[in-house]
């Protein structure tokens, strides 16, 4: 199945896979993705919709098994403070439900804020745009697609 995400990826001519998983709706943690893609938890991302106090609607890409922090997410757009936007606005503002929202392809062109830890892998895994789907491709392609900026995200483990 191929997601508006990764006709993205193909117009711009990046080399990536399409991994299938089986979904399970009372359990949708990206750490539980990865376990069913065989990928560490620490490569495969979570796309998170947080909104600042001076810039507004933003997208934070950070591993599945860490924290966003948003203090340093506020920090890195400019922003007094951020916050995730409740669940409930996930759908109207990206256009994704909750498991499958991804920065490609995205309803609006929302700023793009990449966790550095991605430059530690040859490939990372983000999401397709649908629950049961991932994109795996290069972390420097990815940033170049979603027009991202690399910055520390995470809270320390």
């Amino acid at each position: 199945m191929k997601t508006n995400a990764a006709r993205i990826l193909d117009n711009l001519g990046v080399t990536y896979e399409l991994r299938s998983y089986e979904v399970d709706p009372d359990d949708l943690a990206a750490v539980s993705v990865a376990a069913k893609l065989g990928l560490p938890p620490e490569q495969v991302f979570k796309t998170l919709v947080a909104r600042g106090d001076r810039n507004g609607v933003c997208l934070a890409i950070v591993p599945g098994d860490l924290q966003l922090d948003l203090k340093a997410l506020a920090r890195a757009t400019g922003d007094r403070r951020c916050e995730l936007v409740a669940l409930r606005e996930v759908l109207p503002l990206t256009g994704y439900i909750r498991g499958g929202v991804t920065a490609l392809a995205c309803k609006k062109d929302y700023p793009v804020l990449l966790d550095e830890s991605a430059q530690l892998f040859d490939h990372i895994s983000v999401s397709a745009g649908a629950r049961g789907l991932q994109i795996v491709l290069h972390p420097d392609d990815y940033a170049r697609a979603t027009r991202a900026r690399m910055v520390p995200l995470t809270l320390a483990p």
